[in-house]
């Protein structure tokens, strides 16, 4: 057993800082050591809730298909802010990741997935978010796109699709075009596990 097994935590006060779109909270808490000791500590927490992404593959037609969106966090920090992504959404609390994986690869890409495969579950930044990632696989046809996708205008997305080899995916992830972490996980994955992509 690791001495981190036997690590107690005590929250004393969790304070909401701001609440929108996501909430921004003040946790302050004791963390207790085996030995007893305790030290007050004080964290500030970004509250996402889970989400979900997935690495859409046409085998037929060996191409993965992507989107591309604007992202203001990446636009403060300098880089260029239109990120080649894989499809990927926000779960709403009590909803089943499946369903959402579903969803959210429709109104992106126009795709019907039926039975996508869940791979595995991650914390995208665990230091200061709570954003939980289910990720998923799904081979698709040209037979499966069946609305234009391009994301809601209700939710002004303006998402552009994208088609690429998995080669030439990976080749962008190396020069620095493909910079989003879910993506990068999930087309390493796919480099990985090549039998996974046939029929």
């Amino acid at each position: 057993m690791s001495r981190f097994d036997q690590i107690r935590i005590t929250i004393r006060k969790d304070e909401t800082l701001w609440k929108g779109w996501s909430h921004f909270r003040r946790i302050v808490f004791d963390y207790i050591r085996p030995d007893d000791s305790k030290t007050e500590l004080e964290w500030e927490v970004f509250d996402r809730g889970e989400a979900v992404a997935i690495l859409l593959y046409d085998a037929k037609r060996r191409v993965v298909v992507m989107v591309r969106q604007f992202r203001i966090p990446v636009h403060l920090m300098g880089d260029h802010a239109f990120l080649l992504e894989v499809p990927a959404g926000s779960m709403e609390h009590g909803e089943d990741p499946t369903e959402t994986v579903c969803r959210e690869a429709m109104e992106e890409t126009g795709y019907e997935v039926a039975a996508p495969r869940h791979l595995f579950s991650a914390y995208t930044s665990p230091g200061a978010v709570t954003e939980k990632v289910h990720f998923y696989f799904a081979r698709i046809e040209v037979a499966h796109k069946t609305a234009d996708g391009g994301g809601l205008a209700e939710e002004h997305e303006d998402i552009e699709i994208t088609e690429l080899s998995l080669d030439d995916a990976m080749t962008m992830i190396a020069d620095g075009r493909i910079c989003d972490a879910k993506t990068i996980m999930l087309l390493q994955w796919a480099a990985l596990n090549p039998d996974a992509l046939s029929p």
